[in-house]
């Protein structure tokens, strides 16, 4: 994956060669390309097909969102943003870097777009980070928490994340390992590239050395690999009775659960990372392991969680199910909980829009990043989005998480990872 990176990264430069001549070219009746009097233009890539394609959801949330938007009238009295739609261009990167260059190319140089938004998975933004911090084009909410976003914004000050950060996640995991599983052996499965490593880093330090010293396997895996029985089997005989999980949602995490099911390996303790930890990744496992295998896995949570019985009365929840009933796609799973997160996304990149100002540039939107100071309504009760000129790292506070009766619900208090 590493050398796939590299070799992207070099695709990346040599395309942006080309930019500053097309971008000069621009239809847009204004200085700022994708920004009319009547819209705004934006883009992103997205996983609709590949191994992690469940993630899909996440990007028709967004839009969904964006189409609501538009049609009613906000804070300034007008429909869309200061009388601004906002039109939101999607393309199929199969959650391949190299596909993720070539499509984001064309959201410039051909749709125009005034931002990259929402664009999914952490090897997908690298490859294109350095293209657009080096035209100074907003590389806004990202639907990836790697800790790179937040940690290299001097260097990369065009790239914003939004996702909480798989470090702050980690660290969390591993405090409650600490607190609830001091005296078990620990054995770790990840995603063999940055994605899976930032939270085995954030994991690993929070342990302490007392911790790692009771880690007896730590075993990897690569998105195309078409079975993980030798890393599990190799697990399960290290003798581990707590097995961590770092795993992108969708055949990933389902194959390694499924997997360790079918060998008879039933760790007393499963944690598993945030990302893949949603109540529809757990019916996919559940139809293959039962319900069983699954209560009692620990996970952390950010955002309210819309299967939830807890949450059938709360207002925000009852306006994505309007949001989603009119303006998301036919036939859709509404309990899909990343359709909800892409809906808690597009209310924090419109709130971003807003605070940029009616005279909107790239430039006026790169400064509302470190100025984000609210509360959204799809998020955790007492959590806040906030930045500053130090911190890049919006969504930082989250809960524990157990898995029981087919749902997550939060344990404890509200969490903060920095």
């Amino acid at each position: 994956m590493k050398k796939v990176v590299l070799g992207v990264l070099a695709l990346a430069a040599a395309l942006s060669v080309a930019l500053p001549a097309a971008l000069a070219r621009s239809d847009s009746p204004t200085a700022t390309p994708g920004v009319t009097s009547r819209s705004i233009t934006i883009g992103g890539t997205f996983p609709f097909s590949g191994p992690v394609s469940s993630y899909a959801p996440l990007a028709k949330g967004m839009e969904a969102y964006f189409n609501y938007v538009n049609s009613r009238k906000g804070p300034d009295g007008k429909k869309g943003v200061y009388g601004r739609k906002i039109i939101f261009k999607q393309y199929d990167d199969g959650y391949n870097p190299a596909n993720t260059v070539q499509l984001t190319n064309k959201l410039i140089l051909e749709d125009k777009v005034f931002a990259i938004v929402g664009t999914l998975g952490t090897e997908p933004n690298l490859a294109i980070r350095p293209m657009l911090n080096q035209r100074k084009i907003p590389h806004a909410n990202l639907l990836t928490g790697a800790s790179y976003w937040g940690a290299d914004y001097k260097k990369f000050p065009w790239t914003q994340g939004w996702v909480l950060d798989y470090v702050s996640e980690g660290t969390m995991l591993a405090k409650w390992v600490r607190a609830n599983a001091a005296r078990q052996k620990i054995a770790i499965f990840y995603q063999n590239d940055d994605y899976g490593k930032d939270y085995l880093r954030g994991f690993k330090n929070a342990l302490g050395a007392a911790g790692r010293s009771r880690i007896v396997s730590e075993r990897s895996y690569e998105v195309s690999d078409a079975s993980y029985a030798p890393q599990i089997i190799s697990q399960r005989a290290s003798g581990a009775d707590t097995w961590v999980l770092f795993t992108t949602a969708g055949t990933p995490t389902v194959r390694a659960l499924a997997t360790a099911a079918q060998l008879r390996w039933k760790p007393d303790q499963i944690v598993l990372n945030s990302v893949a930890a949603t109540d529809g990744v757990m019916q996919a496992v559940a139809a293959r392991t039962g319900q069983e295998y699954l209560n009692g896995i620990i996970s952390t949570g950010y955002t309210k969680n819309v299967t939830n019985p807890k949450y059938a009365k709360d207002s925000a929840i009852r306006t994505y199910r309007r949001i989603m009933g009119k303006y998301g796609p036919d036939g859709i799973n509404i309990r899909n909980q990343f359709y909800f997160t892409g809906v808690a996304n597009g209310f924090d990149f419109v709130k971003l829009l807003y605070k940029a100002g009616k005279n909107l540039t790239r430039d006026s939107l790169r400064k509302a990043y470190a100025k984000m100071n609210w509360v959204n309504p799809y998020l955790l009760k007492g959590s806040k989005v906030k930045t500053g000129s130090r911190d890049h790292f919006p969504i930082d506070q989250a809960k524990i998480t157990r898995y029981g009766n087919g749902s997550f619900s939060e344990e404890g208090k509200l969490l903060k990872g920095r």
